[in-house]
This record gives structure tokens, C-alpha cells and sequence, in this order.
């Protein structure tokens, strides 16, 4: 049996998605104020190795919340005319510590363009973050290397996030953008599927290329024009 999906049910699926994230959050929250409090008060409970498995649960039921708010207001944005070079340079200046810190070396090949792309600032920047992320943690071995490049492209703009990790097959690259799938042992599969909801929700598109054992390529298109 087929089941259509209409804009109308996807719209209610994103608004139940939100309130469920929403209502979650709440006790979640409380629930870690309150070992915080039992932490302070007796030192002991950290000690114990089922505390540790504790915290990082809770720390993952935190992350997949947050991740499940984010991909329910995927496509909510708010476009504004932006330059791409110093957008993208901006962006990838808040990132240079941590690679710098991993061991990885990041290049940036940037073409600057006559026009402005319209962009959401908040959320686009949270594109780049993601690809950055998902880069690192493919990067196994020393020397990991992260190259982003802006070109001209198609009335438009091509970002490039290039890596040398550990890659994916034909059949992985296939599924990495639906919700809940992931090949990453601690990987909720939701960052790459908020990734690809902000880009359509630019009228853009994303694509990827992999070899395994070589690396990962994301080219991400954008129009200049809003519409």
C-alpha cells in the first residue's frame, strides 16, 4: 500500500515532532539538574562506573532532543542577502581551533562573487558546522585534511567540504540523508538529514561523493535569487 504524503502531513508530522522534542526536553532537563544536585551532595556516585554510563546516555537523549527540534524547523527560514566569501570565511574561522586541536588541517579555496546569495545566516551557518563535524569524525588517522572551496556556479554558488577519511560506499551515500540512518556507532542519523532540509529549504541541493578509504566530497548548490 502506497501512503501520499501531502505538505499538509508533513507539516503536522513537523509540529507533532516539535511539541514531542518539546515535552521530552522538559523532564530530561530536570532529570539532570537533579543527579547534578545528588553529584555536589555525595561526591561517592561519581565514582561508581554505572554513573558514567549514566551521564552519557543522558548526554545522547540530549542530543537526539535537540537534533529532532532542529530537523522539525528545518525548513522555517528567513533569507537575507549575504556575501558567500565572507559568510563562508566567517564561519570557518570559528572552527579553526578545534581542527587545529585534532590534528586536522583545514584549506580554503575561495572565489569571490559579483553577487549577493540569499541566505539564513543561523541556519546555513548550522550546515557548515554539521559537514565540518561529520568530516572530523571520519578522520581516523594523522593527517587529516579538511578543504572547502566556494565557486561560482549555475546563476549561483557552489560550497565544496572535501575530507580524506575513511569514505563511504555507493550503497551508504545512497541513505545518508534520510532521517535515522547512520553508519556511525554513536550517530543519531538526524545531523545530515537537518542538513539536507535548511538546503532545500534554500531552493538548493546537496550531493555527495565518496570512495572508502579515500574520502568524502559534499558540494552544496545555492541560486542567488531567493525564488
Amino acid at each position: 500500500m502506497q501512503i501520499e504524503i501531502t505538505k499538509q502531513s508533513e507539516k503536522d508530522f513537523r509540529f507533532l515532532l516539535s511539541r514531542l522534542s518539546h515535552e521530552i526536553r522538559n523532564p530530561v532537563t530536570l532529570i539532570n539538574s537533579e543527579l547534578q544536585l545528588m553529584a555536589s551532595s555525595h561526591p561517592e556516585l561519581c565514582s561508581y562506573r554505572q554513573w558514567d554510563s549514566l551521564m552519557d546516555n543522558l548526554e545522547y537523549v540530549k542530543e537526539l532532543l535537540k537534533e529532532l527540534s532542529d530537523f522539525s524547523h528545518a525548513q522555517t527560514v528567513t533569507l537575507v542577502p549575504v556575501n558567500p566569501a565572507e559568510f563562508l570565511t566567517t564561519v570557518l574561522s570559528c572552527q579553526k581551533n578545534t581542527l587545529d586541536y585534532l590534528g586536522i588541517r583545514l584549506e580554503i579555496h575561495v572565489e569571490h562573487t559579483s553577487s549577493p546569495v540569499f541566505l539564513d545566516r543561523i541556519k546555513m551557518r548550522q550546515v557548515i558546522f554539521n559537514l565540518i563535524k561529520n568530516s572530523c569524525e571520519a578522520i581516523n588517522q594523522p593527517g587529516g585534511k579538511i578543504i572547502v572551496n566556494l565557486t561560482p556556479a549555475d546563476s549561483g554558488i557552489c560550497i565544496c567540504i572535501k575530507d580524506n577519511g575513511c569514505g563511504m560506499t555507493h550503497k551508504q551515500t545512497e541513505n545518508i540523508f534520510h532521517p535515522f540512518i547512520t553508519y556511525k556507532p554513536e550517530g543519531t542519523g538526524l545531523g545530515l538529514a537537518v542538513t539536507a532540509e535548511i538546503i532545500s529549504a534554500h531552493h538548493g541541493q546537496i550531493k555527495v561523493s565518496s570512495t572508502p578509504g579515500q574520502g568524502s566530497a559534499f558540494y552544496i548548490y545555492l541560486p542567488a535569487s531567493p525564488e
